[in-house]
């Protein structure tokens, strides 16, 4: 299992992060459990922000919060100096409660329902991500009943084709999200808020995928989207004033994932931005980006306790664990790859290939497939790394089994970021009747 952060083997093969024994963290606050590396997200946070900033143009990190998002790590985004994006009521609730600037929340979504529309204009969010002509009209529509004013970007989709997973490609022509770029009536929707007294469009919003390992896509989307200003500029005398360019940086999370160097992939793109804008002679926007995963997947990893050891009729060998799809569904849902450790036995040879499968009542919960791990018994403690992003978030109650605790490790010290759930809070919006 490749170690991220300030993760460790001590020199008996013990598992450490954050200065804390894995083996104490599940002794002391129980299995499954999510454990994030607080000092390796604010690094990466840092690592965003440092990187895309260039001498004499206009920049901005928004942290995607969809990939993590908690009180704390809410708290953790504000003092780094990122800006948020939510993408639904609870996101932008969960935001708010924890204090959070509201002049730098992106409210994203393909489909905000009018209460969700209604609570950022009340409460007076930086900017709306409108997905569509129908968004604007409604948005128009609950402006002018609230009496409201309210800046968005209009998501527009550049058909760029990453190589990522299917069902994480957004730019594709026929995608869910934003309006073609090659859509003829485009000057349309601009028309609309233009001539608006309560709408203010201030430019763009794209983003072409996740789990991005090409550099060549995101200078090809720059390369596109500065050609679509230009083109706005002549069609619709539109002038971009801000110009967002989505996430999508990938990750390690087994050996075949190869990321890119991400300081070196900020800088070209910024470089990419001053070259085309000066070409297509517009005016230089403000430049965003929306990293997520990028900044906490690495940086997160799930410590269960073994549970049975089973060796099929048919040759293979299952550990079975005390969580699953439950709280880690990407491998049912995306045939996510993994890498684990036995985190007394760092050190040892892994020499037995094995299934990791969950507690569910589902033949396709498993967590990781055939991967190789040294001897090991029950109650022995399996750590599953780099799930830091999509794993909290996308957790379930499925067969009524309760989600796991979170904790921020830091300089041998565990905070309880969200506390395990119980038997009692399964039911507590429940009924008889």
């Amino acid at each position: 299992m490749r170690l991220f952060g300030t993760m460790r083997a001590d020199e008996k093969g013990q598992l450490e992060i954050g200065g804390c024994k894995a083996s104490d963290l599940a002794k002391d606050y129980g299995t499954p459990l999510y454990v994030m590396d607080e000092e390796h997200i604010r690094e990466n946070c840092r690592r965003f922000k440092q990187g895309f900033t260039k001498e004499g143009l206009s920049s901005e990190v928004i942290y995607a919060s969809k990939a993590f998002l908690t009180l704390a790590m809410c708290t953790l985004v504000e003092q780094e100096g990122l800006s948020l994006d939510v993408v639904s009521g609870g996101e932008l609730y969960t935001a708010m409660a924890a204090g959070f600037p509201l002049d730098r929340i992106y409210f994203h979504g393909n489909n905000k329902t009018a209460e969700e529309l209604t609570m950022a204009l009340n409460n007076g969010v930086g900017r709306i991500i409108v997905d569509n002509r129908y968004e604007v009209e409604r948005l128009e529509k609950l402006c002018k009943e609230l009496d409201k004013k309210i800046n968005i970007l209009l998501r527009v989709n550049p058909g760029i084709e990453a190589h990522t997973h299917e069902y994480i490609q957004t730019a594709k022509h026929d995608s869910k999200f934003g309006e073609s770029i090659y859509d003829e009536n485009l000057c349309e929707i601009i028309g609309v808020c233009q001539s608006s007294t309560h709408i203010t469009l201030k430019g763009f919003h794209c983003h072409i995928g996740s789990q991005i390992f090409e550099e060549k896509s995101f200078l090809s989307a720059v390369e596109v989207m500065v050609e679509f200003l230009a083109k706005m500029k002549v069609d619709c005398s539109f002038i971009t004033e801000e110009l967002n360019l989505g996430g999508g940086f990938g990750v390690y999370y087994a050996a075949e994932d190869i990321p890119i160097h991400i300081e070196s992939c900020l800088g070209k793109m910024l470089k990419t931005v001053e070259i085309e804008v000066k070409a297509a002679k517009i005016q230089m926007p403000k430049i965003m980006i929306e990293p997520g995963r990028a900044i906490v997947a690495n940086a997160g990893c799930t410590l269960y306790t073994i549970g049975g050891i089973k060796d099929t009729y048919g040759g293979k060998r299952y550990i079975f664990v005390d969580g699953g799809m439950t709280d880690n569904p990407r491998t049912a849902l995306y045939d996510a790859k993994y890498e684990a450790a036995v985190a007394s036995k760092i050190l040892d040879q892994a020499k037995n290939q094995v299934t990791i499968a969950g507690k569910c009542c589902e033949s396709g919960d498993i967590i990781i497939r055939d991967i190789f791990l040294p001897d090991m018994e029950c109650g022995d403690i399996l750590c599953v790394s780099n799930t830091g992003a999509y794993n909290y978030t996308m957790a379930s109650n499925y067969n009524r089994i309760p989600r796991p605790a979170v904790l921020f490790v830091r300089n041998g010290k565990a905070k309880v970021v969200v506390k395990r759930e119980t038997y009692k809070d399964l039911i507590g919006n429940d009924f008889i009747y």
